[in-house]
C-alpha cells in the first residue's frame, strides 16, 4: 500500500481539518509532528519543494500539497480516485 503522510503541528486547525477529512475517507495515514523538530520540519520542506507551512500531504510519492489543496482535490473528484489507488498498491 502507499503510504500516506501527512506532515503537521501542534494547534494547527488546518491540520485538524486535513486529518479529519482523510479519515472521514477512511485513509489510514501516518502523521509526522514538526512542532518542536527541526530536522522533521527541514526533511517536510525538502520533500515538499521548499514549503514550510503545515499540513504537507503526500500520499504515496505525490505531493498533494496543504490542507487547501487536499479540499480541492477532493472538490474536483480527484482524492477517492488517489486514495484508492493508494489502497490497491498493497492488494
Amino acid at each position: 500500500m502507499k503510504d500516506i503522510v501527512i506532515y503537521t503541528q501542534a494547534m494547527c486547525g488546518y491540520c485538524t481539518a486535513a486529518k479529519r477529512l482523510l479519515a472521514s475517507k477512511g485513509a489510514a495515514f501516518r502523521e509526522i509532528d514538526v512542532t518542536f523538530d527541526p530536522d522533521g520540519r527541514a526533511a517536510m520542506r525538502a520533500r515538499a519543494g521548499g514549503r514550510n507551512s503545515t499540513p504537507q500531504i503526500f500520499i504515496g510519492e505525490t505531493h498533494v500539497g496543504g490542507c487547501d489543496d487536499l479540499f480541492a482535490l477532493d472538490a474536483r473528484g480527484g482524492l477517492d480516485p488517489l486514495l484508492a489507488d493508494a489502497s490497491k498498491a498493497g492488494a
